[in-house]
């Protein structure tokens, strides 16, 4: 069977890229398909949301039948039907808790975010049974939450076969491991994680380090440029308008100033 992304609830957002607004926090998952490489970005709030979307990617990945989609398809010839890497965007319990869903696959995030995971699950438990997760379904899902071997202190190229994508530390900001993804085509596409939010206001919690986050925002535009589709931890798609006139909010909000020069192309009284 050849199964498209809107047939399973997620959004096209380019050749072989889309993602998947999940229910409940409106928390946004995307999956880069390459030829030998399947990437996840972000794993949902529990193991049941993980293990759904391993199996949807897995349909779109193919029944052995070629996809209809870019690169990394049934027909690709390398019999590829699983996700094989992950990044997680910061660490909070609607975008880290269904990662133990994906055996096998490697796991990567920001430069320290594997000590605090293994230092504060009993928090993200605590955290996502105060949102509505259910007790037993947090508490499997923290016993079993798993720790990121692969950090990232700057920026790491993968290369997924036929495309490579760019993961970028260029927090902190919403907190203090925040990971980025870009994917190189037509249109670019930036997943951004909390760093920048659509449904809401930017929720700055007690690991949010407002100082900071204005000159992230400063280095994801400079990232991703004026033409991209940059994609928010929760809510719509978004341009590098909104994601200057949401740096410049932030700013005022915290009383800060982004101390990077502004992006290049830049009007200072856009948004």
């Amino acid at each position: 069977m050849d199964v498209g992304w809107e047939d399973l609830g997620w959004e096209r957002l380019a050749e072989g890229v889309g993602r998947r607004r999940l229910p409940g926090w409106d928390a946004t998952c995307g999956l880069v398909i390459g030829t030998e490489g399947v990437l996840l970005y972000d794993t949902g709030s529990t193991l049941r949301e993980g293990a759904q979307l391993r199996a949807q990617a897995e349909s779109l990945l193919g029944a052995g039948t070629p996809s209809r989609d870019g690169p990394g398809g049934g027909g690709s010839g390398t019999g590829l039907r699983r996700v094989t890497h992950i990044a997680l965007s910061h660490p909070h319990f609607d975008h880290v808790m269904g990662t133990a869903a994906f055996a096998g696959a490697e796991v990567y995030g920001a430069v320290g975010v594997d000590a605090l995971l293994r230092r504060e699950r009993d928090a993200l438990r605590s955290d996502a049974v105060r949102h509505g997760v259910p007790e037993e379904e947090a508490a499997q899902a923290a016993d079993l939450l798993v720790a990121p071997a692969h950090l990232v202190t700057g920026e790491r190229t993968l290369d997924l076969g036929g495309r490579q994508v760019l993961l970028a530390n260029v927090g902190p900001g919403h907190t203090g491991h925040d990971l980025v993804v870009l994917v190189p085509g037509s249109p670019e596409v930036v997943f951004c994680g909390d760093l920048v939010e659509e449904s809401g206001e930017p929720q700055a919690g007690p690991d949010a380090i407002p100082s900071r986050w204005p000159d992230a925002l400063d280095r994801l535009l400079a990232l991703g440029g004026e033409d991209a589709a940059y994609v928010p931890g929760h809510g719509a798609v978004v341009d590098a308008r909104f994601v200057r006139a949401q740096r410049d909010a932030l700013a005022e909000r915290f009383g800060t100033e982004p101390s990077g020069a502004r992006t290049p192309g830049a009007d200072p009284a856009a948004g």
